[in-house]
């Protein structure tokens, strides 16, 4: 006779100043996620809105705001930009490789450089060795970190210019956090190559999804994300579709508030990634 299925507990953080929109409070809710079925915990709590870090599933529970909103990609039915194809086309020699969850000295690095020239002020800025490798390691799910490297040499692999820690779902493949080289002295768009090499992955491997985490109205650097068409979001009666309509609206205001970088109309003979 099995063993019951038992119900995780759930808590709730203290307020504390919200990182995404200034004189706002955030507060989350969050679980453990540990034992045999920790995978399939993960999954279903991914579905409502849930994200990890290392051992907890967590998803914002504040009082007063709902500007955080999960959105995923549809992966099988991707439309590529016109500037997404030719990032696609120009990060093309870029060797991906599939690593298991272990922090290394070099993705530190990269990591340090990346934090320190996009978010000199955030959270993980003061981020050590220590720390990144329990953001890496301490994973109870299927992880993986996706390294994508220069061309090899011959003598030694490639130059390492980008790196994701990448969940594996039953439904999709969920980016738990990505970084790169921000100050590449050739290539450009490294982050957003990294999330469209994703959707490739996801449609390959017949998974539906690629899950971005979450959508921040008002927030400048949480706006890329409306950038990859198809694309859902999750509110209170489930997942929909944001119509091409509504995603175009979108789309231009990000085109105005940041100028016309890596925002198009997608291409009317921009293929799928789907098999």
């Amino acid at each position: 006779m099995s063993a019951p299925v038992r119900f995780p507990r759930f808590f709730v953080t203290t307020p504390a100043p919200c990182p995404y929109l200034p004189g706002r409070t955030e507060r989350k809710v969050f679980t453990e996620l540990k034992g045999p079925h920790a995978d399939q915990l993960n999954e279903a709590l991914g579905r409502i809105g849930f994200r990890r870090s290392q051992t907890v599933a967590y998803r914002p529970s504040c009082a007063d705001c709902q500007a955080c909103v999960s959105v995923r990609v549809v992966a099988d039915e991707f439309e590529a930009s016109s500037t997404q194809r030719r990032n696609l086309r120009r990060n093309s020699d870029l060797v991906a490789t599939e690593c298991r969850p272990w922090a290394t000295e070099e993705q530190f690095e990269l990591l340090q450089k990346y934090l320190g020239t996009r978010h000199p002020d955030g959270g993980m800025a003061a981020m050590e060795e220590m720390d990144y490798a329990d953001m890496v390691e301490h994973t109870p799910v299927t992880s993986y970190v996706v390294e994508y490297r220069e061309p090899s040499d011959g003598s030694q692999p490639g130059r390492l210019v980008g790196a994701c820690l990448t969940d594996r779902q039953g439904d999709g493949l969920s980016m738990i956090y990505s970084f790169y080289d921000p100050e590449h002295e050739t290539r450009s768009g490294l982050g957003n190559y990294i999330i469209l090499d994703h959707i490739r992955r996801a449609a390959e491997q017949g998974l539906p999804f690629v899950y971005l985490g979450y959508w921040v109205e008002g927030s400048g650097r949480m706006q890329y994300k409306i950038r990859y068409r198809p694309i859902e979001r999750l509110h209170r009666g489930g997942w929909e579709r944001v119509t091409r309509a509504e995603q175009d609206a979108l789309v231009r205001q990000v085109t105005a508030a940041a100028g016309p970088v890596d925002v198009d109309r997608p291409d009317a003979k921009a293929p799928s990634f789907a098999k």
